[in-house]
């Protein structure tokens, strides 16, 4: 028996491809412990940044100098050269997702014939229904280090959903690259169709989208969000930019007025994005452009990320923006952030919702807004919201 600790970094595809590892690894009869004492570590690694290759180097590096063995998994673990030098301990495993953690598991070994069921400690689980993506944005590597689109059969998504909300999770998300491809042609499915039917299974309190590209927002999955009940209120919508000629430049499928049009029909949603701030040729202007359509969709909390050029992308050699403005820009719309989410925040004073705790003090509320209240870890409380600090929304129980 081995003891074995699991860490990720980056996005929830990340985090689901190290639930997968886990759960294997659970299940083969191993026993989880801290990454200073176990003899194995994982690491599942990013690679959307320079920044995350390096955490990702750097987290190895840690691991191995009190492991046995260190797993790399993840997306930057299919970057040639991008754990060179690193002690013989480290093993680079260029397998994703259910492959990685079969390739784990095989190099750990099961013992006996445990093959145990066990709860995963978490009160949300991440369920991954797709990965790859057969689109080519220009500054974009994942193509290359995940390949092409393909989907889980529905079936098979539907029995993960099942068997995790008996595990105890209260709350499942969806997860992919690119969540819109999902197909399941065989048997009629598309997203819409497999939003309703997890939303339907027995015992699931809540349900959510972990991310959707703006051009799969139409009128049937609008549907599926509002008429299914445990559907979270709540859209991650990557923008990148809210300039057309950048966006073009990005090689994204959308204008700027586009991406507005296609959801103001979810304007009481929370919806939170992604921009990529620096892209080469983006001036004052364009920033400022950017800016705009943030409000201007309403959206909350968007996830910030300096342009960073990464090998095999057509911008790869492009990088016209100084780093200085790019920390600038970063700076400021990190702070609009903050202030569109305490607008937010605010009118929801008063309000009640049912809040899912999901650590000591915290927990969020229907449309994954955070709200601060004592209740005990894993629970659904109706609470009342009474204020509103910088970490989200002051509440009581109700």
């Amino acid at each position: 028996m081995a003891s074995f600790s699991t860490r990720f970094l980056g996005c929830k595809v990340s985090f689901a491809d190290m639930q997968a590892t886990r759960d294997r690894l659970l299940t083969d009869g191993h026993t989880e412990a801290s990454e200073s004492t176990a003899d194995v570590v994982v690491v599942n690694t990013c690679c959307v940044t320079n920044e995350a290759v390096s955490k990702s180097r750097q987290a190895v590096a840690r691991a191995a100098r009190t492991a046995r063995t260190v797993y790399v998994t993840g997306c930057s673990s299919n970057l040639d050269g991008a754990f060179t030098g690193l002690p013989e301990n480290v093993v680079v495993t260029r397998a994703l997702g259910d492959e990685a953690a079969a390739a784990v598991a095989g190099d750990v070994g099961a013992i006996g014939c445990v093959q145990s069921e066990h709860g995963l400690g978490r009160v949300r689980a991440f369920v991954r229904i797709q990965d790859g993506c057969s689109f080519s944005c220009a500054f974009c590597v994942i193509p290359l280090v995940r390949g092409a689109t393909r989907s889980r059969a529905a079936a098979a998504v539907l029995d993960e959903i099942r068997r995790r909300v008996a595990q105890g999770h209260r709350e499942v998300v969806l997860t992919g690259v690119n969540l819109g491809c999902f197909r399941d042609r065989a048997a009629g499915y598309t997203l819409p169709r497999l939003l309703r039917e997890a939303g339907a299974v027995d015992g699931l309190e809540r349900l959510r989208l972990s991310s959707i590209e703006v051009n799969h927002v139409d009128d049937e999955l609008i549907a599926a969000l509002r008429e299914t009940p445990s559907v979270s209120a709540h859209l991650h919508v990557p923008l990148q930019s809210g300039d057309d000629a950048v966006l073009r430049a990005m090689g994204r499928r959308y204008t700027a007025g586009q991406f507005l049009a296609k959801l103001d029909g979810l304007r009481d949603f929370n919806l939170t994005s992604d921009v990529i701030v620096g892209f080469p040729g983006e001036d004052e202007r364009a920033f400022g452009a950017t800016l705009d359509v943030v409000e201007r969709a309403g959206l909350t909390k968007v996830h910030v990320f300096p342009y960073s050029p990464r090998p095999g992308t057509r911008t790869a050699a492009e990088d016209t923006v100084p780093a200085s403005v790019k920390r600038e820009r970063s700076a400021r719309l990190r702070a609009f952030s903050a202030e569109l989410c305490r607008r937010r925040w605010a009118g929801r004073v008063g309000s009640v919702d049912r809040v899912l705790v999901d650590r000591p003090g915290r927990g969020y509320a229907d449309d994954y807004t955070p709200w601060l209240l004592d209740a005990p870890v894993g629970e659904i409380v109706t609470a009342r919201a009474t204020g509103v600090v910088e970490e989200g929304v002051l509440a009581v129980a109700a």
